[in-house]
């Protein structure tokens, strides 16, 4: 008895490290979710129609007019000199001073969290993150062969007590942790923030324990109303690499980001990102200095947390509206909200019949590594209208109570209310 013929003549010739990659939940939903008629709540797609065109096209023009030659050619590994100039004005607004030769341009954040790993992970390391953890951070961990560990968080973010145990016991089992990765403010997907004492508390412990914290900050500037903390790289600066982009403030599609790191780290990161792309485009970095001189900036981004904070505002006030014996976490920034369902829903197994009722989501299975997260959902609002919003929830809340009368109807309970009670405003100290 054979096991079957695999299709692909190379399967065998592949690095073992290629059996981590593997496409997440989330980029597999992009095909159902740009149907039309399916409203999604799943991608957290910038809203990037706020972003005025004559500012970008302006931009475009006077540096092809002005600098063409050089933005079409080649150009540094570590990026133009004067961008990396005003990314530390970007990050002066997070708290964060440092010097531009400390800053790594990449082919957006996620490239230098690539370029993190490659530089630091050998197979069987462990990274510790926070559970539930960013769904693409996990997967370029896995691909460099290391095991995500993940620590619980609460409401005010990752638990330090837990953090603790967690070293413990992996120490206790002879394994190396090389990285902390931590998305502190505006959790994806969580929508919760780190408090400003557990930041303290936890570089204390990564301090003790000689462990590097690779901080992720997408959303940190799109805040609804009081200040998030200060950035953790504001308060520690050779024990954490900060990682910026300019796809939430500004476009998605200049594929632009940075890494600001201690000295010796910079370096490595120059010679893996030579080593990966040779430079980063020339054109999109003037593109972006350009509108950064140019524009008022700022102002922006102020229009964007306007934009976000109103869905935001809808998307909850759906949920009151259709599903309101649930819980969900209220984020005071980003892009996402979590969804808590009863212990006895699948959101994974219930994603088709959402979709055929033309609603998506990101199952909550895709933000962990040990495939916990079946009860719950991450719901993004930074992309569609507060009308599709409004829409997208009324047909999430028909998918969820269909279920639950389909398991009383099984289970012969005949009541909804025993699920519904057991449900808290604020979700479990777990995040599960």
């Amino acid at each position: 008895m054979t096991n079957g013929t695999n299709l692909d003549p190379w399967y065998y010739n592949y690095a073992q490290r290629t059996g981590g990659l593997a496409a997440s939940e989330v980029r597999a939903l992009f095909a159902v979710a740009s149907r039309p008629e399916v409203v999604s709540l799943a991608g957290g797609m910038p809203y990037v129609s706020a972003l005025p065109e004559d500012l970008v096209v302006g931009a475009m023009s006077r540096v092809m007019r002005e600098q063409g030659p050089v933005a079409l050619q080649y150009g540094s590994g570590q990026g133009v000199p004067l961008l990396r100039e005003q990314i530390l004005d970007v990050m002066a607004l997070e708290g964060i001073s440092g010097s531009a030769d400390d800053v790594v341009v990449t082919t957006g954040s996620q490239h230098a969290l690539e370029l993190m790993a490659k530089i630091f992970l050998d197979p069987g390391d462990v990274v510790i993150a926070e559970g539930p953890s960013y769904v693409t951070a996990l997967v370029i961990f896995k691909s460099y062969q290391a095991e995500v560990d993940q620590v619980p968080m609460d409401e005010h973010g990752l638990i330090p007590g837990a953090l603790r145990e967690h070293i413990s016991r992996l120490r206790s089992a002879g394994r190396t942790i090389k990285l902390l990765y931590t998305v502190p403010t505006f959790h994806n997907p969580a929508g919760v923030t780190l408090s400003w004492e557990r930041r303290l508390e936890v570089l204390e412990i990564c301090r003790e324990n000689g462990i590097l914290v690779l901080e992720d900050n997408p959303y940190g500037l799109l805040y609804f109303g009081e200040r998030p903390p200060v950035a953790m790289r504001s308060i520690e600066t050779e024990g954490v690499v900060y990682l910026g982009t300019f796809s939430k403030t500004l476009a998605p599609g200049f594929r632009l980001g940075w890494a600001l790191a201690p000295h010796a780290i910079r370096e490595k990161l120059i010679l893996a990102n030579e080593a990966a792309v040779l430079s980063p485009s020339s054109f999109t970095q003037l593109v972006v200095s350009q509108y950064l001189s140019d524009a008022d900036w700022k102002s922006q981004i102020g229009t964007f947390r306007g934009v976000y904070r109103e869905r935001k505002e809808a998307m909850l006030s759906a949920l009151q509206e259709n599903l309101p014996s649930l819980s969900w976490t209220n984020p005071n920034g980003g892009f996402y909200v979590w969804l808590t369902l009863p212990d006895r829903l699948d959101s994974k197994a219930m994603l088709p019949r959402a979709v055929k009722e033309l609603v998506a989501y990101t199952p909550g299975t895709a933000f962990y590594a040990d495939g916990n997260g079946a009860n719950n959902i991450r719901l993004s609002f930074c992309y569609p209208t507060p009308e599709q919003i409004r829409i997208g929830i009324k047909r999430l809340a028909t998918v969820v109570n269909g279920e639950l009368d389909l398991l009383d109807t099984f289970e012969g309970t005949g009541s909804l209310t025993p699920v519904h009670q057991e449900q808290s405003i604020l979700p479990p100290t777990d995040m599960r």
